[in-house]
């Protein structure tokens, strides 16, 4: 991703309903189909944000264990973040961060950009 300033890079969005959890996991083995889920969570982030480097947030890694190895929930909202890297080694200059966006319904849910 070329942008003539790492500030410029930054920004947040929300994405709601296309998050089909259960879909990327449903032909999985059993003992595949968590971990499967956060794999393709880290590939969609990777693909929206245009970073290498996906950290996935603690809150969103316990919400998709929460029914455990074989029972993934069948949808969840996210945040992708775009951060800079504080990392000096690093050689990305820019990361994304998956946090988890708690919601009641997903009816009527678009994708937005947020102010953080």
């Amino acid at each position: 991703m070329e942008c003539k300033s790492v500030e410029a890079a930054k920004f947040c969005r929300d994405f709601g309903p296309q998050l089909h959890l259960y879909s990327w996991a449903m032909f999985r083995g059993f003992k595949r189909r968590a971990p499967r889920a956060i794999k393709e969570i880290k590939k969609f982030a990777e693909k929206q944000m245009g970073t290498n480097d996906v950290r996935i947030d603690t809150r969103l890694n316990k919400h998709v264990w929460s029914c455990g190895i074989r029972n993934v929930p069948f949808r969840v909202r996210v945040r992708l973040s775009r951060k800079r890297n504080e990392d000096e080694d690093s050689s990305n200059k820019l990361y994304t961060l998956v946090t988890y966006v708690p919601v009641e319904t997903f009816k009527g849910s678009q994708t937005k950009n947020v102010d953080e």
